[in-house]
């Protein structure tokens, strides 16, 4: 049975793949994240391939699963904080406003001989609203550290961070880190002999 290796050490994504039942590996990538594309969906394509390719060079006979998450507000890619003042800067700017979330998945399958057999790239995207906040609400979430290994300083799954997110428009799970329905309709249309339901 081909080996399913996640080139990701989220935990968030992690948690979701085992939330459908899929049996895999974890191998996370150090590669140097630099794309060469500005528009945000090419942009988490490339890095998520960039992932899962530095992976494959590691495994044959498996299919590897990387992935990359931003923030996009303004027309401007919110990454990780550096720190607890770049966290309050940017959670000041998405608070009464909108901001769009990008993951980009790429599938990577290699070989008994560990050569890359077939590549296959996706992006999902999701607008999220949040509510006005107020400075103390913000130094509070800043205080409880789940911001800062987040995109765009907040994880909507997080306890205070869910209560700042007021509408979203899309794939709630994309927002988290993985969107499990474009990726189960991926899988399903590009390498059907995964079949997740019986697995």
């Amino acid at each position: 049975m081909t080996r399913i290796v996640l080139a990701s050490q989220s935990p968030r994504r992690k948690k979701l793949l085992q939330q459908i039942g899929l049996a895999f590996e974890i191998s996370p990538s150090d590669v140097e994240e630099i794309s060469s594309h500005t528009e945000p969906g090419p942009m988490v394509e490339d890095l998520a391939a960039l992932k899962a390719t530095d992976v494959a060079s590691k495994f044959s006979d498996s299919f590897i699963i990387g992935s990359d998450t931003i923030v996009v507000h303004n027309g401007e890619v919110l990454g990780k904080p550096a720190d607890a003042d770049e966290a309050f800067s940017f959670l000041s700017r998405l608070s009464g406003t909108h901001h769009f979330v990008y993951t980009g998945v790429a599938f990577v399958k290699t070989d008994k001989n560990g050569t890359i057999q077939a590549k296959h790239t996706f992006y999902e995207q999701t607008k999220v609203t949040f509510s006005t906040l107020g400075e103390q609400e913000i130094k509070a979430y800043i205080k409880s550290g789940n911001p800062m290994d987040k995109a765009g300083s907040y994880g909507i799954q997080d306890d205070l961070g869910a209560l700042f997110v007021e509408k979203i428009d899309g794939d709630y799970y994309n927002v988290v880190g993985f969107p499990l329905n474009r990726f189960y309709r991926e899988i399903k249309s590009f390498f059907p002999e995964f079949d997740i339901m019986s697995s």
